[in-house]
This record gives structure tokens, sequence and C-alpha cells, in this order.
């Protein structure tokens, strides 16, 4: 294994230039694989847009609210009810639930809403591993 220094997997989390844009306007993330599992960590801007009901066929998501608040969806396709989190409150989409449709209330400080989303099995292939 290599040194953390060497490794995109071992990183200073709030490193600013390593967010990247994405092609939502106001989402940017930043994305660690690991052999298991892979973890997104959001900051996106309260009140952008972009965000839609859809479910992961292959994969659990764990979400875990850090800054701002979530009001989203979860749950049936057909169900309506909506759900608040807010920082500290995690919600879990096991595989094929739908989760989304979300607004997102950026906090006081930074105007944004930040969310690490936890994925397992990972969605993307690791670094120098073959795509699965």
């Amino acid at each position: 294994m290599s040194a953390p220094e060497d490794d995109p997997r071992y990183c200073f989390f709030f490193d600013e230039a390593a967010f990247q844009e994405t092609d939502r306007p106001g989402f940017r993330r930043r994305v660690i694989i690991g052999d298991e599992l892979e973890l997104w960590f959001w900051r996106i801007d309260g009140g952008a847009e972009g965000s839609f009901l859809h479910r992961h066929e292959a994969n659990e998501q764990l979400g875990i609210i850090m800054r701002g608040a979530l009001d989203f969806r979860i749950g049936e396709e057909g169900d309506d009810t909506r759900k608040v989190l807010n920082p500290g409150d995690v919600y879990l989409a096991p595989r094929s639930v739908w989760h989304g449709d979300s607004v997102f209330v950026g906090d006081d400080e930074y105007g944004e809403v930040w969310i690490l989303d936890v994925f397992a099995p990972p969605r993307t292939a690791a670094p120098g591993a073959p795509a699965g």
C-alpha cells in the first residue's frame, strides 16, 4: 500500500481545491473510493435545484447531514411524505428504495448543505481496480 501522502484515498477532507463541480449548478463533491464502500462529500448551495426522485438497484446509501438542512422524500415512489433532516441526522436508503426530490436549506455560515453519502458497494471502481 502507498504512503498516505501518495494515495488519493488518504486525504485532508476540507481541502477546498479537491471539491469538483458537477453538471448540476450549485453541487460540488469530493469522492473517496475504498474497496468495499464509497464516500461522497457534498457541498450544495442552499436553494440549488436538480435533485430528482431516484433509487439505486446495486447500492445501499447512508447519508449524514453535516450542515444546513435536507427536506426530501424517502420511501415508496408514490408517497409524497417529506422528511426534514438537520445536522447530525442520518438516513438509510436500502437498495431499490426511492429517495430524493430534495430541497436544500443552506446554513448561516456558508449558505450550503453539507452531506456525507456512503455507498456500499462502491458506485465507482477504486483507483487502479478494474471497473466492475
